[in-house]
């Protein structure tokens, strides 16, 4: 496509975005009109029309458009996943939500209210959501035809080379036109007849190849430690021409981690980490967990004061089991249970180490003489556990992660690899509490814990929390 034709339909995508939001605002201007019922809707929208309104407005749609711009939303999304770019989108949403409930406090917008904002949101997400989802099934449909195409220089014929140009022969809705690859030689004998499908450009002759023919982007599929200096001449040439350069980071990252590209100022870092750094995602875990703890601790009140007096009346000691766990990056906190055990529970543990039944350090003995008659049935039912949602509140843990470990447990662990499940807030349930609980072994839990991390999603958690709920009435693997 000319770069004049990508222009034009950047500034389409933006000014149908602008539309979306004029249509959500108009959507929640008729509910909120419906809700009050005083006057006509006509009579309704002509005490607002005024020339400072219409400013207003008008300011409000250049900030959308600037949050829009900033969330990433008319970057391209060739090789990105639908996903990432509904999150994008919720994101951008969310934000703008946010930017008119700041400007309706400032100049005191009464028809701006909770509702509202409720409206609002969910009109301008979900349609948006749906015009990238035809957005992608159009320009699929259209690069089918060879239209939009982007001609695409692969840098290196290793196996990773070679899998990642399949994988683009497999998806024409993309819009690659592999032109050819660059190297000394073919490498990768297993090559599914590429080698004689697509031209091989020496690196030396890339700097004429690239001047004379038609190259929107290149891919360099080489690894770093063997090829620094010719990734420095690459991505020195093609910014020279402005073509598009990707990376491959696996081949010079380590495999487990994923990498972001982020700037500060002037210098631009390549961030590796593990698990999900996706702001947005995590902001509505966060929020999700707030409220859903909020609810069960109201709802459940009663079953507390409840259990409250049965631990009073059946044993010695305070109602409430606090202990020093091990969070998020190694932070220690403060872990809310209800009291299952006797006062000395912890002293006694010292005694107990060589009945010890669990693999690995963790402490566990079925029958454990410590156990008060009250504390069994609480930790069968599971209910003990529920004084964590204060925990949940307070941003120690979370409803869905990998469990809190004891101190104790903690110095006890001899592999390295075992606390990367410490990169997570921890939570109250997880897929060691849904998999078995105490009846897995150790390396088993861990295992868990690290799939959690690795493959962490919001419709994951939600997943979760669902097989929780016949997990805990069985009651297996309680201890």
């Amino acid at each position: 496509m000319h770069h004049y034709r990508r222009r034009f339909l950047l500034r389409t995508f933006q000014l149908a975005d602008l539309i979306i939001v004029v249509l959500a605002f108009a959507v929640a201007t008729i509910v909120v009109h419906r809700e009050l019922g005083v006057v006509s809707l006509e009579e309704f929208l002509a005490i607002r029309i005024s020339l400072k309104n219409a400013m207003l407005f008008s300011a409000l749609l250049f900030m959308w458009h600037i949050i829009f711009s900033m969330s990433g939303l008319y970057y391209s999304k060739r090789l990105s996943s639908n996903w990432l770019e509904f999150f994008d989108i919720l994101k951008a949403t969310s934000l703008g939500t946010l930017a008119l409930y700041l400007v309706s406090l400032i100049f005191n917008i009464i028809l701006v209210t909770p509702l509202f904002l409720l409206v609002f949101w969910l009109v301008s997400t979900v349609v948006m959501i749906l015009s990238r989802i035809l957005i992608r099934y159009v320009l699929g449909r259209i690069r089918q035809y060879g239209r939009n195409i982007r001609k695409l220089l692969i840098v290196g014929t290793n196996a990773e080379a070679l899998k990642f140009a399949e994988r683009l022969i497999d998806r024409p809705e993309l819009g690659y036109d592999i032109i050819g690859f660059v190297d000394e030689k073919w490498r990768s004998a297993n090559n599914r007849g590429i080698s004689q499908r697509y031209p091989l450009i020496s690196m030396r002759d890339l700097d004429g190849y690239i001047r004379d023919n038609v190259v929107d982007e290149v891919i360099i599929c080489l690894p770093v430690q063997d090829y620094y200096r010719v990734y420095n001449q690459i991505i020195d040439l093609c910014v020279e021409q402005g073509i598009i350069v990707r990376l491959v980071a696996d081949l010079f990252f380590i495999s487990l981690a994923k990498s972001k590209i982020e700037q500060f100022g002037e210098d631009t870092f390549i961030s590796l980490y593990t698990g999900n750094m996706n702001s947005g995602a995590l902001m509505v875990k966060r929020l999700a967990d707030l409220c859903i703890a909020s609810v069960l601790l109201v709802a459940l009140s009663p079953l507390f004061l409840v259990v409250a007096l049965a631990i009073k009346l059946t044993s010695p000691g305070p109602i409430f089991f606090v202990q020093e766990r091990v969070g998020i990056n190694k932070r220690l906190f403060r872990l809310y249970k209800f009291r299952t055990m006797v006062p000395n529970a912890e002293q006694m543990q010292k005694d107990l180490e060589k009945f010890n039944e669990a693999s690995g350090p963790v402490f566990k003995i079925r029958n454990d003489p410590r156990i008060t008659p009250i504390g069994k049935f609480l930790r069968r039912s599971s209910i003990d556990e529920l004084p964590q949602l204060i925990n949940v509140i307070k941003g120690d843990m979370s409803l869905v992660g990998p469990r809190p470990l004891p101190v104790r447990d903690y110095k006890e662990f001899d592999q390295r690899w075992f606390n990367r499940r410490f990169s997570v807030r921890p939570g109250i349930t997880g897929l060691w509490q849904i998999s078995g609980r105490s009846d897995i072994p150790f390396e088993k839990w861990i295992e868990l814990d690290l799939k959690y991390i690795d493959q962490w999603s919001l419709g994951l958690d939600f997943i979760i929390l669902l097989k929780t709920i016949p997990a805990v009435l069985k009651g297996r693997g309680a201890a």
